[in-house]
């Protein structure tokens, strides 16, 4: 990683200060401020946190989408607060949904039965699809 300014006074004017634990340490020629190369943390890929995302407004709680994507449900709760997205609530209706691979997306297609009276949402997920069925509660 290239360094551009002391973390200490955001100077620009630093020199190589030693090697601590495999990492090259600088020392800035101006505060006399001794820092090491910051560490690059994991990047999820951003088609991730758009799934994950997309998934949590379509109703799914968070330990869902994490047995889904294979992310962390705490990932996706920082991400939900970062972006600050509200989930529209309404009680009346659930979402149920089905991890389908495409000759049983199109057998499920096929039958009116499945598609009537209920709103579907279908979603690619790698080489499956995510098929998304919003049922009424019944009372």
């Amino acid at each position: 990683m290239n360094l551009r300014v002391c973390p200490n006074c955001n100077s620009s004017e630093y020199i190589k200060s030693g090697v601590i634990n495999h990492r090259q340490r600088y020392r800035c020629k101006n505060c006399n401020y001794n820092f090491t190369v910051n560490k690059l943390g994991k990047k999820i890929d951003d088609y991730y946190v758009n799934k994950a995302l997309q998934l949590y407004l379509e109703g799914l709680t968070y330990r869902e989408i994490e047995r889904i994507l294979g992310i962390s449900h705490v990932s996706v709760i920082n991400w939900v607060k970062k972006y600050n997205i509200k989930r529209p609530y309404n009680s009346q209706y659930h979402p149920t949904y089905k991890i389908l691979n495409a000759s049983e997306l199109a057998i499920f297609f096929q039958s009116p039965d499945n598609i009537k009276g209920a709103g579907v949402v279908v979603t690619e997920l790698g080489d499956k699809f995510m098929l998304i069925k919003w049922e009424r509660f019944r009372e």
